[in-house]
């Protein structure tokens, strides 16, 4: 263990898991550049240390609840890549048999109980699922992730209502990337302090970077414990930002609602880069080794493509 108190395992494992989601979706890119993948697709691209960092605590059988922009959830819980691939190509080997797409992932084996693109639906999905884990008392936690915009919605502070009431072994991620499809959060909210909503559903609510995966982490590390543990929900804001448009692979720059000066500098906070220097100075992982899981990922990415290239639509 370094000295931070995280098993070397578990910082590897992160690393590894915050590449594949990177790796994955910049050839994606390419895929929907060429047209070659046709549905619509949500990347997830500068926003990989809050999956990695929230699903490194959860267990195989807690559920997670996610977006229209599911790739990096799925991937973290522990999707299978082939499967992801032949969702995005339509095929009947996909998770959802072809006929989800992007946006409609699924994983029940997994604990990914679904995806959805009507925004804040799954938040009391989560809920719902928590009060079952509740009844069952099987110290199951179920996570809602969820974006910015999904607290504009009625039903974001109904759930947090309810499952404060109820003291439900729920945790609510919100993956704050400032804009709700083109609009940024000053235009939609009087003030910028969602995690001070939970105050008033009197839960734990703090806000973190979403770009310092040891911090997420440990932040929901706090708040899945506590939810296993019998003492209610949190909410955790985690501020971050999508590097690519709000759909597709394109960076928005000619919509007018952000400016390449504004992406080049959340770039240049890149949460994987950030992670990796870490993670060298600390003597966890050797440059070399950075280079042997970067290859093994892209062979996996390939041999994803080639399955679902050779799967029955």
């Amino acid at each position: 263990m370094v000295n931070i108190g995280i098993p070397m395992a578990t910082l590897r494992r992160m690393y590894a898991t915050m590449l594949k989601i990177r790796r994955c979706e910049n050839r994606l890119v390419e895929l929907l550049r060429n047209g070659e993948i046709k549905c619509p697709t949500h990347l997830y691209t500068g926003q990989e240390a809050i999956a990695t960092g929230v699903c490194a605590n959860l267990r195989k059988d807690d559920y997670v609840f996610s977006t229209h922009r599911s790739h990096g959830h799925y991937i973290a819980k522990g999707g299978d890549l082939k499967a992801l691939m032949a969702e995005l190509y339509g095929k009947k080997t996909g998770c959802s048999r072809g006929r989800g797409g992007s946006m409609h992932l699924v994983d029940p084996e997994m604990g990914l109980m679904g995806s959805a693109a009507i925004v804040a639906s799954t938040i009391p999905l989560a809920v719902g699922t928590a009060l079952a884990s509740a009844m069952q008392e099987n110290k199951r936690v179920a996570v809602a992730f969820f974006g910015d915009g999904a607290t504009d919605e009625g039903v974001f502070d109904e759930s947090l209502n309810f499952a404060s009431l109820r003291k439900l072994p729920v945790v609510f991620i919100c993956e704050n990337n400032l804009f709700s499809t083109h609009l940024p959060l000053y235009l939609r909210q009087p003030a910028d302090n969602i995690y001070k909503r939970a105050q008033i559903h009197i839960m734990p609510g703090i806000r973190i970077d979403g770009n310092n995966v040891l911090r997420v982490y440990e932040a929901s590390q706090e708040a899945i414990a506590n939810a296993r543990n019998g003492k209610g929900p949190s909410l955790i804001e985690c501020r971050t930002f999508r590097w690519r448009a709000h759909v597709g692979w394109p960076q928005d720059y000619d919509v007018g609602y952000r400016t390449k000066k504004e992406v080049q500098k959340w770039e240049k906070r890149c949460p994987i880069k950030a992670y990796e220097k870490f993670l060298v100075g600390e003597g966890v992982l050797s440059e070399l080794e950075i280079s042997q899981i970067s290859e093994q990922i892209d062979r996996e990415i390939e041999e994803a493509l080639t399955f679902a290239h050779e799967s029955p639509f």
